[in-house]
């Protein structure tokens, strides 16, 4: 099964998106949009970014253990990963955005 986008409104009325795996495992989440309309413009620039590797920043957060986020051209960071267990479980993360990226929209909300 193939990679998607989960589409959701929180109670507060903003938006959000994931993308998951065929799995359903969550690879890469987004930030809070006020519109539909700004999620889903999210949802095209992480369509547009996600094959290009120098979109992608490694991280590693304050407890040690490795992320990811995928900036738009502008530096605007569209999604942040989960935290990882190591480099290599984040980079193969960063492999399956790269190819999961592409997928279809389900919209929930």
């Amino acid at each position: 099964m193939p990679g998607y986008y989960d589409l959701k409104k929180n109670a507060q009325g903003q938006y959000h998106f994931t993308l998951k795996a065929g799995n359903h495992e969550v690879i890469l989440s987004s930030e809070m949009y006020a519109s539909k309309q700004g999620a889903e413009n999210g949802i095209d620039s992480c369509r547009t970014n996600s094959p290009h590797d120098n979109r992608y920043d490694r991280l590693t957060a304050a407890n040690n253990k490795p992320y990811f986020v995928l900036k738009a051209g502008n530096g605007e960071v569209i999604g942040t990963s989960e935290m990882y267990s190591s480099a290599q479980a984040r980079d193969n993360g960063i492999d399956s955005c790269k190819t999961n990226g592409q997928g279809p929209t389900h919209d929930n909300t």
